[in-house]
């Protein structure tokens, strides 16, 4: 048994260096929740919510995963004999959805496992790569500034720059990035923009592009698998793949070459191993996705990016690409397009109290 004591779980919200524009709206602060989950014997598991705090991304809220941490999932947890991380699903199974609000305390579970049985997390779960791969993603309504992003980026040394589209801003700056650097790994994101085939959507299939992300609704497999008949592009699916359920759905309908796996999406650690391993096994691309986050969940991501099937750069840009301080030490960090694994058990980062005192909006603790 995990033998857990209580669990804290933290709203904080930091700025953006510079607003983040998509298709769906711009964020320039950031809101999140940190959960910590303490054992009997002071050891402490960290897990990250990264719904956003409107419900433009998916259905959830961070008011609304806070809700169903606080009054269904830690009482579901404390009220389990859970003895390793996996077991987690079938204990949370009674409530309906909140992959994010799950992935919170799954990833938390999964830290405080590795650290009980003094291992870093990439050894329980299979991660054999030296290195992530990094890629970064950009977005503005201005091209000169779009430019002068991936200008920076390239500099940087990222070996993938993702674009965020949408219906009259797409054809023209893909085109002028793909003249500017004509080498660079370019992947545009459309974050569901589109309504039908217009023109320049399918005019990006003369670009070179990596991947076209997530063009139609989340719900509509058959219209994704439609273009993806038609266009040699390969197309990723990001916000329509919640599950490990969703995933096996979109491969069987063929909507897709590509699978973005982000583990507050899917439900976890867990779930995304399951997806990962169902990628390799059909023979579709995998790739770890970012979501603004706090260096928590890049901690998190960088463990699932070690993974064998992760050969695609993942949104692992550095902490202080979007952060003057992160809530954890050491902060992310790339390196010539890549990142290292963190060093110790877990995911080998710990909270800066100071720093995460200092954006804490509130706090709830649940005890045993």
């Amino acid at each position: 048994m995990m033998n857990l004591s209580k669990a804290v779980v933290s709203k904080i919200s930091m700025s953006l260096k510079t607003p983040f524009h998509t298709s769906l709206g711009t964020v320039s602060d950031r809101e999140g929740l940190i959960v910590e989950l303490f054992d009997d014997k002071g050891d402490c598991g960290l897990g990250e919510g990264v719904a956003f705090s409107s419900p433009w991304y998916t259905e959830e809220t961070v008011e609304s995963s806070l809700s169903v941490i606080s009054n269904h999932l830690l009482p579901l947890l404390f009220e389990s004999d859970i003895t390793y991380p996996e077991q987690l699903e079938g204990v949370f199974h009674s409530v309906r959805g909140n992959p994010m609000a799950k992935a919170a305390v799954d990833m938390a579970v999964w830290d405080l496992y590795a650290k009980q049985h003094h291992k870093p997390l990439t050894d329980l779960i299979g991660a054999s790569r030296s290195e992530a791969l990094a890629g970064v993603a950009i977005g503005s309504k201005d091209l000169d500034d779009l430019l002068q992003q991936a200008e920076q980026a390239v500099a940087q040394g990222y070996q993938r720059i993702k674009v965020k589209i949408r219906p009259g801003y797409d054809l023209k700056p893909l085109r002028t990035l793909r003249e500017n650097f004509p080498d660079i790994a370019i992947l545009a994101d459309a974050n569901s923009a589109y309504s039908g085939f217009e023109d320049d959507l399918l005019k990006l299939d003369d670009l070179g592009l990596q991947m076209i992300e997530q063009p139609f609704s989340p719900d509509d497999l058959a219209r994704h698998a439609e273009i993806q008949r038609v266009m040699k592009t390969p197309i990723c699916l990001d916000e329509s793949i919640t599950s490990y359920e969703t995933a096996v759905n979109a491969i069987t309908f063929k909507s897709c070459r590509v699978i973005n796996v982000k583990i507050g999406r899917v439900g976890g650690i867990t779930a995304a191993k399951k997806i990962h391993d169902l990628c390799l096994e059909h023979d579709i691309q995998v790739w770890c996705g970012g979501m603004l986050e706090f260096g928590v969940s890049r901690a998190h991501n960088v463990v699932l990016s070690l993974l064998p099937g992760f050969t695609i750069p993942g949104d692992l840009s550095s902490s202080d690409r979007y952060w003057t301080r992160d809530i954890t030490v050491p902060e992310l960090v790339v390196e010539h397009g890549t990142v290292k694994p963190f060093e110790g058990n877990g995911i080998g980062v710990e909270l800066d109290r100071e720093r995460l005192d200092e954006v804490t909006i509130s706090r709830f603790e649940y005890k045993k």
